[in-house]
């Protein structure tokens, strides 16, 4: 672990290697505080500390954990210290102890109707709609007339009406397989059709879909200050995802769009957006039209790649807390490096391969030929990814030598 400046505050992170790595690169410690006992980021030679507490979800012991650790460090330093955050549950449970944490804590969040919205996607869509921005036309369970799934012969987008408790949640399981974070389906009528659609229509939205394929889909990385006035931001693009268009990013990149850019900070403007957000846009291969499909107020992987790219969020985020000072403008950026999930992107390489959209020999160029950072694995940061595979070799070997043992315990009794 790294040893704490004496001379700057350290960040409470409630979030993994990626954020650490992307603190470290802005030179500011760390104190990673984590539900998880394997976290890899726990091994990160930029963690001061590490800290398990309890599951998000269970957001009141959560927060008694991270008051815990607020409490000694402001007692320590002086005064309050900043909180990062890297998922919809740690956000939520932010939210739900928003005024416990701020004795301890320094963190800018949206106001209450904007913070429920971005975490609650029917709220978001209603949200969006009332402040003009460009979101996918929604389409309707019931009836048969005009936006209703019934009337719609085009493709159809699926997902989930709340972000949180998503990935442990039924619903993941039964209708959305693997990685996959929406579905699509080729038509209305076949939405209707589908079983679990139906069992779950309470809990989905539909979508008219957006056309053209991961290369399509964008984002705009910002943070704002209290007023709602952009510090910074970068803007980025990916180019594989896993399951292919509704999937988890495998393969990204930063890139240079002075129209999206000019919207984005448009859109943070007219919500207005306070603190760290991510917004997520589809470009209509056939329209060209820029389609935003959902706003997320924490911060992410994308930022790691930033950093490398001479861009750090992390780092004007913290800036603009602890002592109020802001860039004079938005910083320029490099798009050298990309980032890599090398085991979601040979998956995706598989199914694309299958699909019949990339050979072999492209996708081992693309990663050949690139500069990449990658998920876990970094030769000047090595003990998270060592902290990965340690625990995934000692699991094994405990499933392995469970198995053994119960042979073993068998073959006694059957030869006795």
């Amino acid at each position: 672990m790294a040893t704490p400046s004496p001379d700057r505050l350290p960040v409470v992170l409630l979030g993994g290697v990626n954020l650490v790595r992307t603190l470290g690169l802005g030179a500011v410690p760390a104190i990673v505080a984590m539900p998880d006992p394997d976290e890899p980021a726990f091994a990160s030679r930029y963690c001061n500390e590490a800290h398990l507490i309890p599951p998000f979800d269970a957001a009141e012991a959560a927060a008694d954990a991270v008051v815990a650790i607020g409490r000694r460090l402001a007692g320590q330093y002086g005064r309050r210290v900043p909180l990062m955050y890297g998922s919809d549950d740690a956000l939520q449970m932010i939210y739900a102890h928003r005024e416990r944490l701020r004795r301890y804590f320094l963190f800018l969040v949206n106001e209450p109707d904007i913070a429920e919205a971005l975490l609650e996607k029917d709220r978001f869509e209603a949200l969006a709609r009332s402040r003009g921005l460009p979101v996918p036309r929604a389409l309707e369970w019931d009836g048969n007339g005009p936006g209703s799934l019934a009337a719609h012969a085009g493709p159809v987008l699926v997902k989930p009406r709340i972000k949180t408790d998503w990935y442990q949640s039924a619903l993941r399981r039964r209708l959305f397989h693997g990685d996959a974070k929406a579905r699509i389906f080729e038509s209305g009528a076949e939405a209707l059709a589908d079983p679990a659609v139906a069992l779950h229509r309470d809990q989905l939205l539909f979508q008219e879909y957006v056309s053209g394929d991961d290369g399509c889909l964008w984002s705009f990385h910002g943070v704002a200050d209290a007023k709602g006035v952009l510090l910074d931001a970068f803007v980025g693009r990916k180019l594989r995802t896993y399951p292919p268009l509704t999937g988890e990013s495998a393969f990204i990149e930063l890139d240079d769009d002075d129209e999206l850019a000019a919207l984005g900070a448009e859109i943070a403007a007219r919500l207005p957006l306070m603190g760290v957000f991510k917004m997520d846009f589809k470009k209509d291969a056939r329209t060209g039209r820029w389609y935003l499909l959902e706003i997320n107020a924490r911060f992410n992987l994308w930022h790691y790649l930033g950093a490398c790219n001479g861009v750090n969020l992390m780092r004007a985020t913290y800036d603009y807390l602890v002592d109020g000072s802001r860039p004079l403008a938005p910083q320029s950026y490099a798009t050298t490096y990309r980032w890599l999930a090398l085991d979601l992107d040979w998956k995706a390489f598989r199914a694309m391969r299958a699909a019949g959209e990339i050979g072999t020999a492209t996708w081992l160029a693309s990663i050949a030929f690139s500069r990449n950072v990658c998920n876990v694995f970094s030769w000047s940061d090595p003990g998270p990814w060592l902290r990965l595979w340690n625990r995934r070799f000692a699991r094994r070997w405990d499933r392995g030598s469970r198995r053994v043992l119960s042979v073993l315990r068998q073959w006694r009794s059957t030869a006795s």
